[in-house]
């Protein structure tokens, strides 16, 4: 395998999306130096590291093989070797047709700081690579769209509709999600310390790989929520609701449930119980908490403390 070949494709991509070092290091939970001796040919990223590499990055795995050609040369030339059609694109460019103005809605590898978006909408649109800190998203309709690698920093997304959208390997910090439309919404790998949900109705939304133990919830009904394998260390998820939810390979110590309601809620792991996940269990505090006799049934088998709990 040719190591200086595979860190000139990273270092290639990186630069495409408008990304620094320090930027894709973030988001990959590694230092910059990791990524610069990458790019120099000095180390090779392992094979789980290059899957997170295509993801983050939005190219296909086979991109980091030495067999590997891009297409989209071919198809350039192709498209502008028909002086007809040039001429049709100047024109459309000049009074573009509704679907055309849908398709200028694509901003990845974008600068956009401080954007007004609200009230836009942008089905199926693309924010990938782009710079999105501060920008406002507040009433937009974004079902269906995507983003990724992106700094989402301090965004408003209060009463967005994300219905459908995937927000991955994204730095999400601050953001604000208040009465926030969240169904079948994947968040994959994103920063979200401080970001908070509040009145939010999370349903089949997907949390997956995700560090939450500075992020925010007041209010918030979860319905059909997959937390795997985030991180929920010490979080506050009092008061809140969970229906057919799934802590399954979720890290939980010292959380707190106190005045929560959970009704078919699991909790049991898919992989060999230990005594480590034993103590974790005890760790959490149910106090105050209201559940249906099936969830009870498997807490109490996993060791939690329940002399306070009442069942619905």
């Amino acid at each position: 395998m040719d190591i200086k070949m595979i860190g000139s494709k990273i270092a290639k991509v990186r630069k495409e999306k408008n990304m620094s070092q320090s930027q894709l290091a973030q988001l990959l939970f590694i230092s910059p130096q990791a990524v610069g001796k990458w790019e120099r040919g000095e180390s090779i990223p392992d094979i789980v590291t290059i899957n997170q590499l295509a993801e983050i990055l939005g190219v296909d795995l086979n991109y980091f093989s030495e067999n590997f050609q891009s297409t989209y040369d071919e198809a350039a030339f192709k498209a502008i070797d028909d002086n007809e059609d040039i001429e049709q694109t100047d024109q459309e460019v000049a009074n573009p047709s509704r679907e055309e103005r849908q398709l200028l809605t694509n901003f990845s590898g974008s600068s956009l700081s401080e954007s007004d978006f609200a009230g836009v909408t942008a089905h199926k649109r693309k924010f990938n690579g782009s710079a999105l800190r501060g920008s406002d998203f507040s009433g937009a309709d974004l079902t269906g769209s995507s983003f990724t690698a992106s700094d989402v920093h301090e965004a408003n997304f209060d009463g967005t509709n994300l219905t459908d959208c995937t927000l991955s390997a994204n730095d999400l910090t601050n953001a604000s999600f208040n009465k926030t439309i969240l169904i079948r919404t994947t968040f994959s790998a994103s920063g979200l310390a401080g970001a908070t949900f509040t009145d939010a109705k999370l349903i089949d939304v997907k949390l997956a790989k995700t560090d939450l133990r500075k992020t925010v919830f007041k209010n918030c009904v979860f319905n059909g929520v997959d937390f795997k394998y985030s991180d929920l260390r010490g979080l506050c998820l009092d008061g809140q609701t969970f229906i057919g939810v799934k802590f399954d390979k979720a890290a939980l110590n010292d959380a707190t449930f106190n005045g929560a309601t959970l009704k078919n809620v699991s909790f049991r792991p898919t992989y060999a119980l230990t005594n480590k996940y034993y103590r974790a269990i005890k760790t959490i505090c149910f106090d105050g908490a209201m559940m249906d006799k099936l969830t009870y049934a498997e807490l109490k088998g996993l060791g939690a403390e329940l002399s306070k709990v009442t069942f619905i």
